[in-house]
Parts: C-alpha cells; structure tokens; sequence
C-alpha cells in the first residue's frame, strides 16, 4: 500500500497516511478538523546499464546505425 501525505490548508500540518488506491483521500486536518490537500511528488528516474543510449541499439549487425534493407537497396541500384 502506498503511503500519501497530506497538508492542512489553513494550520499547515503535515502527515502521511498508508491508504489503498481504491480509498477516498482524507477531507480533514487530525489537529485542526479543517480541509487538507494531498501532496504529489515526481518520482525519479535513474539510468543505469546498457540500453539508454542510440549505440546501445544496433540494427541489422551495421555499425553506423542504418539498416540493412536500406544498405542492400543502395548496392543493388549500383550493380544496374
């Protein structure tokens, strides 16, 4: 379950409360009884490894990056 936090719009108390996703967000401050709003934050992303970057992702076994129909195009209008 994850774990959300809160923040009372007039007091400014903050807390976090573990909720399932299918419960309703928390209407009111537990120390004041006023409205609270839920605070969202950006989750993070870090890459790590191989796979992220456009040499990482050989096409067709060439080496510049162009695949191979487009190499056996290009040979096959020389030899005419």
């Amino acid at each position: 379950m994850p774990i959300y936090e809160y923040e009372c719009t007039s007091c400014g108390h903050r807390f976090e409360v573990k909720q399932r996703f299918a419960d309703e967000p928390i209407a009111t401050c537990p120390t004041c009884g006023n409205s609270v709003r839920r605070l969202l934050y950006p989750a993070g992303i870090i890459f790590k490894g191989s796979g992220f970057y456009i040499t990482d992702y050989k096409r067709g076994g060439t080496s510049n990056g162009k695949s191979e129909s487009s190499s056996e195009t290009v040979s096959s209008s020389k030899n005419d």
